[in-house]
């Protein structure tokens, strides 16, 4: 191997080493499954199995998406939210079979962004849902699906 090689092999195991020790701690986002909230059928079962009850919208919370998705199997959504002490953020289609599509809890050191791949089978509003200080705020935006992705 070569000498860079060897150091840079070094330097992985001594950080991997002080993760383990709890000496380094990775930020991050935690999938959450909530089983009820993601068999939900409607979007007030949905919001009601997440504590949410009716959220507020808030300018603080972003969809960055397409407004047009070619291919509902892989729709690209990033979530953003600009509110403090943000706790979880949640993806829902409005006409999925189910609502949910993905949720996330976040510690206090993670940046309040995520991304996913979802899909969707027609053309609906993604709701994207953020818990903040014990609080729920929304932020809805239209993505035209032009091939189903759920069985279409």
């Amino acid at each position: 191997m070569t000498q860079r090689l060897m150091e840079r092999r070094q330097i992985l195991t001594f950080l991997g080493t002080l993760a383990a020790a709890g000496f380094v701690l990775p930020r991050m986002a935690f999938a959450n499954w909530d089983k009820v909230a993601f068999e939900a059928k409607t979007m007030d079962e949905a919001l009601k199995a997440l504590g949410a009850g009716t959220p507020a919208t808030s300018g603080d919370v972003q969809i960055v998406a397409s407004d047009i998705a070619e291919n509902g199997a892989v729709v690209p959504i990033q979530a953003i939210s600009k509110l403090p002490n943000t706790e979880r953020i949640a993806i829902l289609v409005d006409k999925n079979p189910s609502m949910l599509a993905a949720s996330f809890d976040l510690t206090p050191e993670t940046i309040p962004e995520v991304t996913a791949r979802i899909k969707m089978g027609q053309t609906s509003n993604v709701v994207v849902l953020v818990k903040a200080d014990g609080k729920f705020y929304a932020a809805s935006k239209e993505i035209k699906v032009t091939l189903g992705g759920c069985g279409g």
